[in-house]
């Protein structure tokens, strides 16, 4: 079973489930291997979709090694056939769609904390005004 949000997909490739992840390992790997001159680069580079069947294997393999299986890109290459590329290039896309999302990213609101649990750090004027009751001054 994938988790789409650890970023995991799953593709079988010669008769194997092998899970694809973009751990912070695998991100390195791939930064290393395929943009030298950075994230952003690399970003721009699988959007344009000037990747060559090397770079899929480059990409294939962090992935692979990512999801927990030890196994070297030419071992990954021998196993792969035609047949398997767009179930492959669709793994890919998926692991960084989860990933990365387009668009702006999603609101996190501040929760409100109870004065206590500021902790000492917690100055008695920094809640006035705004709504919270004065702290007690028993120090």
């Amino acid at each position: 079973m994938t988790n789409p949000h650890r970023s995991e997909a799953a593709i079988e490739i010669g008769g194997e489930r092998l899970v694809l992840r973009l751990s912070l390992q695998a991100l390195a790997e791939i930064e290393a291997r395929l943009a030298p001159e950075g994230l952003e680069a690399l970003g721009r580079r699988l959007a344009g979709g000037g990747l060559a069947m090397a770079d899929l294997i480059v990409l294939a393999g962090a992935l692979v090694r990512g999801g927990g299986r030890p196994i070297a890109d030419s071992a990954l290459a021998e196993r792969l056939d035609a047949a398997d590329l767009p179930r492959l290039v669709s793994a890919i896309a998926a692991v960084f769609a989860s990933a990365l999302p387009e668009g702006p990213a999603a609101p996190n609101p501040i929760r409100p904390q109870p004065p206590e649990a500021a902790g000492a750090n917690f100055s008695p004027s920094v809640s006035a005004g705004c709504g919270l009751p004065p702290m007690p001054s028993g120090r």
